[in-house]
């Protein structure tokens, strides 16, 4: 544990870490609420109220409402007081700025690999951006019976969604032939396209994590291993690919972001730490109340003072969240980040 003595810092507060666990806002990598809120849901029953002509509504076309607002990135402060009309053409304004992020998935190759026990197939799966140039193309592999659990998980909460999304069929025999494979190659393809295409199934944490889940387990373990170098070789793949599958919740990329910040401070590469700090800090946003808050402005109050960066308006940041929302002492964010899938 660091110093609680910040130097050359009167008034240093000392490290301020975990914020209450188990918060219903809190989004973390072992299980977040999917999906989060969107503007339609923040509105909540006043904004139908206010739309009749009989209730009293201000000269500015509606009542003034005081709404609390989930922990929406970017949106209004957690107790706005806003007309109904006012918090209309601010969405109206965020849903302009919105582009959805656009994925095609293509299924490049595939090896036999033989083990002492068992023989199976690995497709390369290579996922880009479409609209422009993917400098990030994420590139991973899966078998067959990952791509089965993938289905049989779905088919728990989207039965009705996925009825028609056809699943390719196990065969007992002629798994290894070329032509198998590449029957199976345009299969999946086609089945990864046809679910990436129904919204609540891309949104899903079942198909967030076939995609991003197996690497970010070996990362997670690597760090905990102190192999850091390791650790961030793997981050930087996958850590592009969960940033465009969770676009519409961005704060769940958080703990890979402060999984590269630790890594790149343990390897001594202060300004890389501290630039992918900024990173999940964009995403935190207003959420104060989220647990890698504190634990993260923490670390880069003392990352901002060894680059010789402002780190007085960091601390300030940090004291005004525990004024208005005191938490206990707690975690560093080293402490937290190597608590993540551990399963």
């Amino acid at each position: 544990m660091a110093s609680p003595e910040h130097p050359g810092s009167p008034g240093w507060m000392g490290p301020i870490a975990q914020c209450a666990t188990g918060t219903e806002q809190e989004a973390a990598a072992t299980g977040p609420d999917l999906p989060c809120p969107g503007p339609d849901e923040h509105l909540g029953k006043d904004s139908h109220r206010s739309r009749d002509p009989q209730k009293g509504s201000s000269p500015q076309g509606g009542r003034r409402h005081t709404v609390r607002f989930a922990d929406t990135p970017g949106g209004p402060s957690p107790n706005s007081s806003m007309t109904t009309g006012e918090l209309q053409e601010y969405w109206r304004k965020e849903k302009r700025g919105w582009r959805r992020v656009k994925l095609l998935f293509e299924v490049a190759s595939a090896r036999i690999e033989e083990r002492k026990v068992s023989k199976f197939v690995m497709y390369q799966i290579v996922v880009i951006q479409t609209g422009s140039f993917d400098s990030n193309k994420a590139v991973l592999e899966r078998r067959y019976s990952d791509f089965e659990t993938l289905q049989k998980n779905l088919l728990k909460t989207f039965r009705e969604e996925i009825e028609d999304v056809v699943f390719p069929k196990k065969h007992l025999m002629g798994n290894f032939t070329e032509e198998m494979i590449s029957e199976r190659k345009l299969a999946f393809k086609e089945y990864l396209s046809l679910l990436y295409a129904i919204r609540c199934v891309r949104r899903s944490r079942e198909f967030i994590d076939f995609l991003t889940r197996p690497e970010l387990r070996e990362a997670f373990g690597c760090l905990r291993g102190g192999q850091y170098t390791r650790a961030l070789d793997i981050l930087v793949r996958v850590v592009p690919l969960q940033e465009k599958l969770t676009a519409h919740c961005p704060v769940m990329v958080v703990p890979a972001l402060c999984a590269m910040l630790v890594c790149h401070r343990d390897l001594e590469h202060p300004a890389e730490a501290f630039a992918v700090g900024e990173r999940a800090l964009q995403c935190l946003q207003a959420r104060e109340g989220h647990r890698y808050y504190a634990p993260l402005l923490d670390a880069m109050i003392r990352l901002a003072y060894t680059l010789g960066r402002d780190f007085i308006s960091l601390q300030k940041r940090l004291q005004d969240s525990q004024l208005r929302k005191p938490t206990p002492w707690g975690l560093t964010l080293k402490e937290l980040t190597v608590r993540e899938y551990l399963y």
